[in-house]
């Protein structure tokens, strides 16, 4: 891929939440929840075009009033609680392709709920997949070692089992492999290719684009909400 690849990026917003109602704009230090995602992905340096893919007339006014295209309505088979993203992704780029003829080099997946990602860490996550042999690349974040395969219990009618096989040895915090998860994940990047081709957002080569906890920050519920608030508060307090 060259310089002048041609990057998309998509921002999954249905109207449907159980967690927080109306959570994709739910107010957040004075703005809707969605401002963040769309504010960075115009200030990124990589990406082209922002689109929105929701299914909320409400979500559709707020983001193009933001910024944001939002073409398309999203049909309500695709906007169900157990919908994967996977075919929400095609719809949108099977519809920019048929009815406006774009077809984007790359495809960038942000999620509204990690509203502290920045256009900086998308400029870095297109440009680790531009200039190397990949599929994808994912944000991931370092996994606490008290959350590890090695601390992780399951528990059946109140008694817990290991997850692992117990060594205290081996679980002591200095000699625990380091893991990673998806923050989100905040970022997806992938290749138009491997959407089509490949049907998939991670492809057979992975790279991981490791963000800090803090911008890693993922709203699921009310206390995220307001976590996420202080954190802005915070960060407003000592500039």
């Amino acid at each position: 891929m060259t310089s002048d690849t041609v990057v998309l990026a998509l921002i999954p917003a249905r109207g449907g939440s159980k967690g927080i109602p109306g959570k994709n704009i739910a107010q957040l230090g004075g703005k809707p929840l969605i401002a963040y995602t769309i504010d960075a992905a115009i200030n990124s340096c990589a990406i082209d075009r922002v689109v929105i893919s929701t299914d909320s007339t409400e979500i559709r006014e707020v983001s193009e009033s933001l910024g944001g295209e939002a073409p398309f309505i999203r049909p309500p088979e695709l906007a169900q609680d157990q919908t994967p993203a996977l075919p929400v992704i095609e719809h949108a780029v099977m519809w920019l392709e048929e009815h406006e003829g774009y077809c984007p080099d790359i495809i960038v997946l942000l999620q509204p709920t990690s509203p502290l990602r920045t256009a900086t860490h998308i400029d870095e996550a297109v440009a680790m997949l531009r200039d190397n042999d990949a599929d994808s690349v994912v944000s991931v974040v370092k996994v606490p070692h008290h959350f590890s395969p090695f601390s992780a219990m399951t528990m059946t009618d109140g008694v817990v089992f290991p997850y692992e096989p117990m060594d205290e040895e081996k679980n002591l915090r200095q000699v625990k492999p380091v893991f990673y998860a998806r923050n989100g994940a905040a970022i997806y990047a992938f290749s138009r290719q491997c959407l089509l081709e490949k049907k998939s957002i991670y492809g057979d080569k992975i790279l991981g684009y490791e963000m800090d906890r803090q911008s890693s920050v993922d709203i699921d519920d009310p206390f995220d909400l307001e976590m996420c608030e202080w954190l802005l508060k915070r960060t407003e307090n000592s500039s």
